[in-house]
């Protein structure tokens, strides 16, 4: 057997066992996402919890996103994201494909670069729009209404990595139902705590970022939303205006409550092939 043939096998061997143990962590998930259900705390049918899967999102996000709109239903089926990065892994790829519109907000070029050309069905029949920025406090509302984006909107999802509770602070061109944002699980409840802002900061790695999710619940109930659940893997968190809560959603609405910490690892969530979001046609 010749070098380049031994490569090529043992190359074919490493990918073989990748598979395996990819699959065998999907497996082992599945098995602890069922026993962590059949907790108490997560009986209530109230929990959005019980209810998220991953199609394209990062973790859970879109089960959970779907579920509260099942439960307050949908306007104009519009959105805003931003930290989207090449959007394929993302909290609102999924609604797009299913007839939503809205704006995406990514500062890295390459990032855009991909989308325009991954996305090109999409922007070409006016449902997506573009926007190569760096979101700060400052820009953020003169942003939205360049882009032609104003009043309500049903989701807006924030995951900037570090001044996200000064951005949503800062927001008052739109007014999203629904809005999703990223909290530091590392600051549990009830400790209120958030970065100093600085305009041109980003996520350096580690736990020093963002909000806690009680600075967010505070800031929520100030702009008029109340907490509703977080993410499985303790990363986003889902507040829903008030007056379109009712009794839908599991009180009480504090971040004691609706903490979750951090599982990062629920990037096994099984989810079918790898996430490439596409134009598919309505039958």
């Amino acid at each position: 057997m010749s070098d380049a043939d031994l490569l090529r096998q043992l190359l074919s061997w490493t990918r073989f066992a990748a598979n395996l143990q990819s699959e065998k962590l999907k497996m082992e998930f599945a098995k602890y996402w069922s026993d962590q259900m059949a907790e108490p705390r997560y009986a209530d049918p109230k929990r959005l919890l019980r209810y998220g899967f991953k199609t394209y999102s990062q973790n859970d996000e879109d089960g959970i996103i779907q579920e509260v709109f099942r439960r307050i239903g949908a306007t104009n089926r519009s959105f805003v994201e931003f930290g989207v990065q090449n959007g394929f892994e993302c909290n609102t790829a999924k609604l797009l494909i299913e007839g939503w519109r809205g704006l995406w907000i990514e500062s890295d070029s390459k990032a855009v670069a991909e989308m325009r050309a991954h996305f090109q069905a999409f922007l070409a029949d006016g449902r997506l729009i573009l926007a190569e920025k760096m979101v700060t406090a400052e820009n953020i509302n003169a942003t939205l209404e360049r882009s032609g984006i104003a009043g309500e909107i049903d989701l807006l999802c924030i995951d900037i990595d570090y001044n996200d509770y000064w951005v949503w602070k800062a927001i008052d061109i739109i007014r999203p139902r629904v809005v999703v944002i990223e909290y530091n699980c590392a600051l549990r409840p009830p400790a209120s705590l958030v970065v100093p802002y600085q305009p041109n900061a980003a996520w350096a790695g580690g736990n020093y970022f963002g909000a806690s999710l009680s600075a967010l619940v505070g800031l929520g109930h100030a702009k008029g939303y109340r907490i509703v659940g977080c993410c499985f893997a303790g990363v986003n968190a889902f507040f829903v205006r008030e007056e379109l809560c009712r009794d839908l959603f599991l009180e009480p609405a504090t971040a004691e409550e609706h903490y979750e910490p951090e599982r990062y690892f629920t990037k096994f969530m099984p989810s079918g092939h790898k996430g490439r979001p596409g134009p598919y046609q309505t039958v």
